[in-house]
């Protein structure tokens, strides 16, 4: 799973299996947690090397779940800044979703599928660029698409320094197109587009290989499950 440090005590508890992120700051005012050997207080950051105790508190032994969340515009992914948002903020009262983090990333400006968990063994499976998983998108622009766009997307555009694998683009309107990347870059869509003379006006993940997000509204979640799930795990070799 994905920490990123430093991070808040009760949101390390939540990703570590101890508790909900309520429960570690009950764990906390209780005086059961302590960090390098020094009791806890709620509010305290604790950096990778730190040493976390939870005394006389059981880790739970949680089953592995997985949730399609439809990520609203606005909120971000992992490790706000100042006043922004992110999952796991929106969604830490929501029973369902206690103890699971989102696996990999979709900047604040966009919306759409990401997958929520708490199976950390995924998290390498699904985002490690040698595995090539198919992930959708639908993306509205500033401007008309030129005439030569589908043919050079999916040829590989040059963003910076770099040039990208060959994707599958759709037309869908004169605005509008739908393309299938097998990375993921930082902002690669943005700026694939804007190597193209043109800005993103919207971007929507429709899917991550064999999940879709169908039509979940924005914040709205469904649990991943049966043959659905069966699939996905078998791709990720579990």
């Amino acid at each position: 799973m994905e920490l990123s440090f430093p991070m808040r005590i009760n949101k390390y508890l939540a990703h570590t299996g101890h508790s909900t992120r309520l429960g570690a700051d009950a764990l906390i005012k209780d005086g059961k947690v302590f960090i390098n050997g020094r009791r806890a207080v709620l509010g305290d950051k604790i950096q990778e090397d730190d040493v976390v105790e939870v005394k006389g508190a059981a880790k739970r032994a949680a089953a592995h779940v997985y949730f399609a969340y439809h990520k609203p515009r606005g909120v971000i992914t992992h490790s706000p800044q100042h006043d922004e948002e992110d999952i796991q903020m929106v969604t830490e009262e929501i029973p369902e979703l206690a103890g699971t983090f989102p696996v990999g990333r979709l900047d604040k400006d966009s919306s759409g599928l990401i997958i929520l968990t708490n199976d950390g063994r995924i998290t390498d499976r699904m985002l490690n660029p040698e595995h090539e998983h198919q992930k959708q998108y639908v993306v509205r622009t500033e401007r008309p698409l030129r005439a030569n766009f589908k043919e050079h997307m999916e040829a590989g555009v040059i963003i910076e320094d770099y040039q990208t694998k060959p994707c599958t683009v759709q037309i869908l309107g004169e605005k509008v197109f739908r393309i299938t990347l097998t990375e993921g870059k930082k902002h690669q869509i943005r700026r694939m587009v804007v190597a193209m003379h043109n800005e993103v006006r919207d971007l929507e993940r429709t899917s991550i290989m064999n999940i879709t997000l169908g039509n979940l509204k924005s914040g709205a979640w469904r649990k991943i499950e049966n043959q659905e799930l069966k699939t996905f795990l078998t791709s990720l070799g579990l």
